[in-house]
């Protein structure tokens, strides 16, 4: 698994409104069975009352989807689903969110 990886959520119970899971985990910490991520859900649901910086926008498959950070969580590894694609291109926006969600700035 690396950082800014999107996979697949498995779980049944929340994989409507969370199809995805991004890896925020830095590739140091890979030997930890637990991971850090961000459920992305899709813009669709979300609507409009989010905080853009907060909450940035990707595209997967052609889709627009929240990063939604304060929903921030830690999986075990062994529960990630398929990998999808990779976000590092907007590697700036995720940190940014988070700085935002940890430091209000």
């Amino acid at each position: 698994m690396a950082q800014f990886k999107v996979y697949e959520n498995p779980n049944d119970a929340t994989r409507q409104t969370y199809p995805y899971l991004l890896d925020i985990q830095s590739n140091l910490l890979d030997e930890l069975r637990t991971t850090v991520v961000i459920p992305l859900s899709p813009a669709r649901i979300a609507g409009t009352a989010t905080l853009t910086k907060l909450c940035p926008t990707v595209e997967i498959e052609g889709e627009a989807f929240l990063a939604v950070t304060q929903q921030i969580a830690g999986i075990d590894r062994k529960h990630m689903g398929r990998e999808v694609c990779d976000l590092a291109p907007q590697r700036a926006e995720i940190i940014a969110a988070m700085d935002f969600l940890v430091s209000g700035i």
